[in-house]
């Protein structure tokens, strides 16, 4: 058993917070009955539909390795319409950059749908090493 929400990210359909927004606004279905309350549990046997659209239970991972140039950002979305590392890879997955690069900045970013690879390289606790240099091919801190 999973929590909706996560079931619903890992489909590809929409991200996490966005699948909480369906869920509150009573737009999801499992088993033709509408859920509202968040952290609901399903499981790999149950129907689940956002405005009567049937969803797979999990999208296949991808994984893309992008030299991002300068004059691109490196986000999902962006209210001022610049022109995002998403931009630059053709998929019909739903990607998202792991990590940040700057506007003027140049360098390699690492772009998938696999939500536990983006925590695992994120999170604190992991203690991953973002900053990598290199120098004469040796990497650096």
């Amino acid at each position: 058993m999973e929590r909706l929400q996560k079931v619903i990210a890992n489909s590809g359909f929409c991200s996490r917070r966005k699948a909480e927004e369906f869920i509150i606004s009573g737009k999801v279905k499992v088993n033709n009955q509408i859920v509202t309350k968040l952290g609901t549990k399903v499981s790999s046997s149950d129907q689940i539909m956002i405005n009567n659209t049937l969803i797979t239970k999990e999208e296949d991972k991808v994984y893309y390795l992008l030299n991002k140039p300068r004059g691109i950002i490196s986000t999902s979305n962006d209210e001022l319409n610049r022109k995002s590392v998403i931009d630059l890879i053709a998929t019909d997955k739903r990607i998202y950059p792991i990590g940040r690069l700057d506007y003027d900045t140049t360098g390699l970013i690492i772009l998938t749908n696999d939500g536990k690879l983006t925590n695992i390289l994120t999170h604190p606790k992991n203690e991953c090493k973002k900053n990598l240099c290199c120098k004469n091919r040796r990497f650096i801190n």
